[in-house]
């Protein structure tokens, strides 16, 4: 499943009536957990966003680790010029626009972090700056192992609710 792009399933009724291997694929290319695409599909049909959203919150707290990595593994780097296209250059279009100062601490605490940590920052860059996203990610450098997936959790839920809601346009 991995580097799929969202299907045409541009409302809530659409995803409800899709096979359940569309819906996966679409739940997929907003998070991609297999297990989360799994049990989202799996709960259709969702009466409204809320519902969906919800089931989605559920899903999120019943993954393991490994699922929560095997999600990360599909999101670039923030900051990355290599990032053309797709959702996540839209989401990161404040690192895009950052200072040439900004960008290179971007490039040095995710290397720091990816040293720290194990794997990649995640954050959900959305409406943030790139002087924002630096800030945030230099306080999370100071986090233990424990906290710090708490928020990486959290990051990658908000990150795949909001592209759920972008791509059924909820």
């Amino acid at each position: 499943m991995a580097n799929v792009s969202p299907q045409a399933s541009a409302t809530l009724g659409s995803f409800n009536t899709a096979t359940a291997e569309d819906a996966e694929r679409d739940v997929f290319a907003c998070c991609a957990s297999r297990s989360l695409a799994k049990a989202v599909a799996e709960g259709r049909p969702y009466p409204d966003a809320d519902a969906l959203l919800a089931a989605v919150d559920a899903a999120f707290k019943t993954l393991s680790w490994d699922d929560i990595v095997e999600a990360m593994n599909e999101h670039p780097r923030i900051g990355d010029r290599a990032v053309r296209g797709g959702m996540s250059a839209a989401e990161q279009s404040g690192a895009a626009a950052a200072s040439d100062e900004v960008r290179q601490g971007l490039a040095d605490g995710n290397l720091a972090y990816e040293q720290g940590f194990g794997y990649i920052f995640l954050i959900c860059a959305s409406g943030l700056s790139g002087q924002e996203m630096l800030e945030q990610l230099r306080a999370r450098l100071e986090h233990d192992e424990e906290a710090e997936r708490a928020v990486v959790r959290e990051e990658l839920r908000k990150i795949t609710r909001l592209r759920m809601t972008k791509m059924l346009r909820l």
